[in-house]
């Protein structure tokens, strides 16, 4: 069985925690100057946090699969958050909104979502969802790997396309692939690990396939106003905080803000300055909930030009101030 130094065993009985008022405090409120906004370490407290999970896990915990509707079954939306594991999920019925960064979909079925680590996520509306998902930590496979994962699986950038509908045919093939993740998770074994580092293996290189097929196509059946809005949406990830003009992004990419303006409304049915304040207000949404920053601290590390500008923004948005926002996070 292959060993990992000091890296502990995905599934075991060691150190267990459970879910506290404290508990629930220490993440949502952290007191890390250097994490702006809710990051979530281990797959433990996301259980017990989002998941609103009760049952014990092992605090170094690897990989945790499992269906949508026992996920979900005590969570209606997801908060704005990073966390510092890979997520995928195959969604297959039911009501579900995905953000991920600018975009903002409902999920249809067989919607295949890949969340990168540290991707800024979120959904507002969940409800009587099937299908399978997995959260694991990238070194628990990259033993198995010879370069690091991302650049393994493209689909896990940042700039790859994260929201992709796969065919039934496919579905069936991510499914056989997620329902053998189970079994072996709940199977008792000293080649436990081994055997489900493996099968994540398996499961990611389906996805790569169909990743690839999609990526070829999507490419191909691109038209220029469609990679000028693509473009555009990667740039305001980027640069969002500092930059927040039509203006400012049409001379990074040589075009006039009014044909900007066309083609990212054309492609997406939004306009510039919508996409570029929906992310905006998601990170300040972010740093409201998981920081004690004071409102002005929060203005300032957003480059708002003081308080009352960025109080002005949040309550044009929600009709409330930052305060009050705060207190219904």
């Amino acid at each position: 069985m292959q060993k990992y130094g000091s890296r502990p065993s995905s599934v075991g009985n060691r150190q267990f925690v459970r879910r506290t008022t404290e508990d629930v405090f220490a993440v949502t409120n952290p007191m890390r100057p250097q994490k702006d906004i809710l990051t979530i370490e281990s797959l433990a407290k996301f259980e017990r946090v989002i998941n609103l999970d009760d049952k014990q896990y092992d605090i170094n915990m690897m990989v945790m699969p499992g269906t949508l509707e026992d996920k979900h079954k005590n969570a209606k939306s997801i908060p704005a958050l990073r966390r510092q594991f890979v997520l995928l999920y195959l969604f297959l019925s039911g009501e579900h909104d995905s953000k991920l960064n600018t975009e903002h979909r409902q999920l249809k079925p067989n919607d295949l979502v890949i969340v990168p680590e540290n991707m800024l996520y979120a959904s507002d509306h969940i409800k009587d969802c099937k299908g399978y998902c997995i959260h694991f930590k990238a070194e628990f496979i990259q033993p198995l790997l010879t370069r690091p994962i991302a650049s393994e699986f493209p689909f896990l950038g940042f700039d790859a396309e994260h929201i992709i509908n796969i065919s039934d045919e496919e579905s069936a093939l991510i499914q056989q692939s997620f329902k053998d993740i189970l079994a072996e998770y709940a199977r008792f074994s000293p080649e436990k690990d081994f055997v489900l580092q493996n099968y994540i293996l398996i499961l990611l290189h389906r996805v790569r396939e169909i990743h690839q097929r999609r990526a070829k196509s999507i490419t191909a059946n691109k038209t220029r106003a469609e990679e000028l809005a693509t473009q555009f949406k990667h740039l305001v990830e980027k640069h969002f905080k500092q930059q927040r003009s039509v203006w400012a992004y049409a001379k990074i990419m040589n075009i006039t803000p009014r044909h900007l303006t066309n083609v990212v409304r054309d492609s997406t049915g939004r306009r510039p300055l919508e996409i570029i304040h929906d992310i905006l207000f998601l990170e300040a949404k972010s740093l409201l909930r998981a920081t004690d920053k004071t409102v002005t601290e929060i203005a300032h590390e957003l480059c708002f030009d003081d308080q009352s500008h960025f109080s002005h923004f949040i309550k044009k948005r929600t009709g409330s101030t930052p305060v009050e926002l705060r207190k219904t996070l």
